[in-house]
């Protein structure tokens, strides 16, 4: 089982900027997908980005697609979320898991599968 640890979280003002990163124990990234989803209060966790094993296919929803950026660093076992332009909108808890793999231009899903993290909270003020 994936073990992935979230972390960079924090309290942004409106048009600012954070760096969300997912750590693997070990190897635990090699030849996997990784998904970023979000969960905000009261509403279901949804997929925002994904990026293939190899990091060359990168998928994102529509609410954040322009202003988020995924990335992995597979020597550092992390794949990271760069989250430019933030509103009160993307106040949420982010996960990171493993996804399905792409390539998602060509049309495969971004789906979140297996076990989820404790997150961090990202909370952007108005």
């Amino acid at each position: 089982q994936v073990q992935l640890v979230e972390s960079g979280g924090g309290l942004v003002q409106f048009g600012g900027s954070l760096r969300l990163s997912c750590a693997g124990s070990g190897d635990a990234l090699d030849g996997i997908a990784i998904a970023w989803s979000r969960q905000a209060p009261g509403k279901e966790r949804k997929e925002v980005s994904c990026i293939s094993s190899s990091g060359t296919s990168t998928y994102y929803s529509r609410s954040v697609k322009g202003r988020f950026t995924i990335s992995r660093d597979n020597a550092k076992n992390t794949v990271y979320l760069q989250m430019n332009s933030l509103t009160p909108e993307d106040t949420a808890v982010y996960y990171c898991s493993q996804a399905t793999g792409g390539p998602y231009e060509a049309g495969y899903p971004c789906v979140a599968v297996g076990s989820w993290g404790q997150g961090t909270q990202v909370t952007v003020s108005s």
